[in-house]
């Protein structure tokens, strides 16, 4: 029987009502009881929020007596949560880094506190909706819920300087192209060659470290954001090459250098590892905005390429074309690695960096003397005189009467050798000052020492240069022999008269220098990845002008007889100052000649060559960037 008249559908209406109505009750009930728990939330979120604010803000720290857990603490009982069984707060410092899929993320490390975490938790009576769930699950009915708020909170960054000590090499011309794929061959082990404009274009660019850095972790199988992995993790100087390569394709490199890059890395057979904490001297835990900064490409490959040349077992031959003359050779070395660029803060770190120590052997086959006609006719002038007065003084003071003497000089090959260890320079931040508000300048001080180097000349044991235990032999160089014979067919005797030898060894010390980067100097340090402020720290005294005197008037020394052959004696001391000017008179002629040899050395070995390894004798640069992040204050930012 249906309901279909009126009489069969009275009550119908409140029926529907009655429904309704529950429905109307069970619904606000939930919403009432979500919104308490919104609400619990909510105050439990912002007890978190003030109490890692207020840890940040006042400098908390979790060594020691962990001062940012009762800076947490004292924040959570003034916002009326006590700390206690049921509710609790709990703080951990840390750092902050930036994951594979590009999200922050914070890792608790207690001896940092770049960051702060602070959770806390409550228990709360369950909600409606909650107790029918867990009266539905396998655990049973919960009458309480736990609540739980996190929050980190970090300043905007540290004060952070970086320092670099460059190259003085601005641009590549048409002459430093080949200096520098020669250069770059020999301490790569493969040929290179890449064209002015490339190796221009590699000066010129610049990456960004930040990106660079985590192209290392892709291409290293390191953990992104694990920057202190990173740093202790060795890697080819192909792989350093690649990733750069890398970075500079993706910023829009040109073909030019996108080719000489390549090149780079075919060149690059002596696969010696090289750890990027070595290159780069980081402030470990530093966030990526002090990594967002930029590196010189040019200074990256160079810097990379030394450290590796310092870890292989042998020095790097340049070809003998290098230096525009004949039969000469050039072997390099690194023996100290460079650091080309340091970021940290000033406050906590320290940052310092150098350039390579170099040590270099240039042996130089000399012009053949005794077949120089001005030379010979000068030697024959005086062989009767000189022979005279040598008998007549040594047959007093070594009872040699009767004995004949004659003056040669040394047949071919006579080669020079020059050894030069160049300490480079370095760097070193000292002190620094920000503006208290929003008014005011800032500046960096460093101190920077220049060149300490030794100069050698003379006979070198080749063997001993490059040894990191012995020290390296400079025996004088002879030019001149004066034989003797005791009868007409007595074999002569090498020095049996004495000799000439041309030997000067010439230290070069330390300048220290203290730059000041303000802007009373006109040199403000401008924050991370801008143009950087640079100086030139004093050069060291008199460098160029001594080692020119020095190569270009090499002492000529006179040696004593000897009773044997092939061996020079001690300086004479006894002979009349007749000798003396007889024999120089002679050997003038023939230090012209090596003079005008060693003279055009200054040029490529002692400017460009070292210019090229990151060296400049005469002055160092010294780039200085300072963010110091002023007015800065705590923020959430998890």
């Amino acid at each position: 029987m249906g309901l279909n008249g009126p009489r069969q559908q009275h009550g119908a209406i409140g029926l529907m009502a009655a429904v309704t109505l529950g429905m109307v009750l069970l619904f606000m009930l939930l919403m009432v009881d979500s919104g308490r728990l919104f609400l619990e939330q909510r105050k439990l979120q912002r007890v978190a929020d003030m109490a890692v604010l207020e840890a940040v803000t006042r400098g908390g720290n979790c060594t020691g007596t962990s001062t940012a857990a009762g800076f947490a603490n004292q924040s959570a009982i003034r916002n009326s949560f006590t700390p206690g069984s049921v509710q609790k707060v709990s703080t951990t410092c840390g750092t902050l880094s930036t994951n594979s899929s590009q999200l922050r993320v914070f890792t608790a490390d207690a001896t940092k506190s770049d960051a702060i975490r602070v959770i806390a938790t409550t228990t709360v009576p369950t909600s409606v909706a909650g107790g029918l769930w867990s009266i539905l699950s396998r655990d049973g009915f919960d009458l309480n819920t736990n609540l739980t708020a996190s929050a980190v909170g970090s300043t905007p960054g540290p004060t952070l300087a970086q320092i670099s000590i460059r190259t003085t090499l601005a641009t590549v011309d048409s002459s430093q192209s080949p200096l520098l794929n020669n250069l770059f061959s020999g301490l790569l082990g493969g040929n290179l060659s890449i064209s002015a404009v490339g190796w221009d274009g590699l000066v010129k660019t610049d990456i960004n470290l930040l990106q660079y850095l985590n192209q290392l972790a892709v291409n290293l199988d390191v953990n992104a954001g694990d920057y202190t992995t990173l740093l202790n993790t060795n890697a080819t100087v192909t792989q350093l090459i690649k990733a750069a390569a890398t970075v500079a394709t993706l910023n829009g490199a040109t073909a030019d250098i996108q080719t000489a890059l390549t090149n780079l890395q075919v060149a690059a057979i002596k696969d010696t590892p090289v750890k990027l904490g070595d290159l780069l001297q980081l402030q470990t835990g530093t966030s990526t905005a002090g990594l967002d900064t930029n590196l010189n490409l040019f200074s990256v490959i160079q810097a990379a390429i030394q450290i590796a040349n310092k870890n292989n077992a042998v020095a790097a031959t340049l070809p003998v074309n290098v230096l525009g003359l004949a039969k000469v050779t050039t072997t390099v070395k690194v023996i100290e690695a460079p650091q080309f660029s340091a970021i940290g803060n000033p406050a906590t770190d320290r940052l310092y960096v150098r350039t390579a120590q170099i040590r270099s052997l240039i042996t130089i086959e000399l012009p053949v003397l005794n077949t120089v006609t001005s030379l010979l006719n000068k030697v024959t002038e005086l062989i009767s005189g000189l022979g005279g007065i040598l008998q007549g003084l040594l047959c007093g003071v070594l009872s040699a009467c009767g004995t004949t003497y004659d003056i040669k000089i040394l047949p071919p090959p006579l080669t020079l050798s020059i050894n030069l260890d160049a300490g480079g320079a370095n760097a070193l931040v000292t002190g620094y000052s920000c503006p208290k508000g929003s008014t005011g300048t800032k500046s960096l001080t460093v101190l920077a020492n220049t060149a300490l180097a030794n100069l050698n000349v003379g006979n070198i044991d080749g063997s001993k240069v490059f040894s990191s235990t012995d020290a390296v032999s400079v025996t004088p160089l002879p030019i001149v022999n004066i034989t003797s014979k005791t009868c007409s067919s007595c074999a002569a005797k090498d020095y049996g008269g004495g000799g000439i030898a041309i030997m000067a060894t010439l230290p070069i010390a330390k300048t220290p220098s203290t730059l000041l980067f303000s802007a009373a100097s006109n040199s403000e340090p401008p924050n991370l990845k801008l143009p950087p402020a640079a100086k030139n720290a004093s050069p060291t005294t008199n460098v160029v002008a001594s080692l020119k005197s020095t190569l270009s008037n090499l002492p000529i020394q006179l040696y004593a007889p000897v009773d044997g052959t092939g061996i020079l004696g001690a300086l004479a001391t006894g002979l009349t100052s007749a000798v003396n000017a007889t024999l120089l008179a002679v050997v003038n002629i023939a230090g012209g000649l090596i003079t005008g040899v060693l003279s055009p050395l200054l040029d490529p070995v002692i400017n460009n060559l070292l210019s090229l390894l990151g060296i400049n004798l005469m002055a160092t640069e010294v780039d200085a960037n300072l963010s110091c992040n002023q007015g800065g204050r705590a923020q959430l930012v998890l």
